[in-house]
């Protein structure tokens, strides 16, 4: 994210929440290897080709929005990343989890296979599959992508968070996740609460779900 206008452009790049948890590590886990590029704040609606000055101010109004500053909050920043699809696509692809809301029971095992609906022609799983993060991986004792063998996807799935309350990030055509057996965890609550944030490594289509595990009782 950053400032523009027509003079001078200031980039404000920040870290998100689990590349600042990899540097603390200070193993050399630390290593940019991919950004993203979003336009959250364009109201495309202003784009105005009546302009009476002519077509160099049909988009005058855009390029003199101001942009957000860099936040790391992944529920209110960067939801509609840019992506790159094949030409003539009429439709963006969206996700679908066969569900709108997790609600597991403690000790409960769970699989989630992603589809990709107005992707390449048709409704298909990607190829590269799909990045699943969890906002407090705390509520899993398993959290686990499968079905992707790369590298990337391997450190991904192998990175340990040692218990703390973090994100998690793990890469996959499956999620598989257990729900936690720790009854300390919940305290005097009944139940605890986090999201899901799937996106697709392909189409770059995302969605947000509620998580919910239930204390057994």
């Amino acid at each position: 994210m950053g400032y523009l206008n027509n003079s001078v452009v200031t980039v404000d790049a920040i870290l998100t929440k689990k590349g600042r948890e990899l540097l603390a590590k200070n193993d050399g886990s630390f290593r940019i290897t991919q950004f993203a590029l979003a336009d959250d704040e364009i109201d495309y609606t202003l784009y105005n080709p009546t302009h009476p000055s002519g077509s160099a101010f049909f988009g005058e109004a855009i390029e003199n929005m101001p942009l957000l500053e860099a936040f790391p909050n992944e529920t209110q920043i960067m939801k509609y990343k840019l992506t790159t699809l094949p030409r003539g696509t009429a439709r963006l692809p969206i996700l679908d989890l066969g569900l709108s809301s997790i609600i597991i029971k403690q000790g409960a095992n769970l699989a989630i296979t992603p589809q990709t609906l107005n992707f390449s022609g048709g409704n298909q799983s990607e190829s590269s599959g799909y990045s699943f993060t969890i906002s407090d991986v705390r509520l899993f004792g398993t959290y686990t992508g499968v079905g992707i063998d790369t590298p990337e996807a391997n450190t991904a799935n192998s990175t340990s968070t040692v218990g703390t309350n973090v994100s998690k990030t793990v890469v996959g055509t499956t999620l598989n996740l257990r729900a936690t057996t720790i009854n300390t965890l919940f305290g005097s609550n009944s139940s605890l609460s986090a999201t899901l944030v799937v996106t697709g490594r392909d189409s770059g289509a995302r969605i947000t779900v509620p998580v919910t595990v239930n204390k057994a009782s």
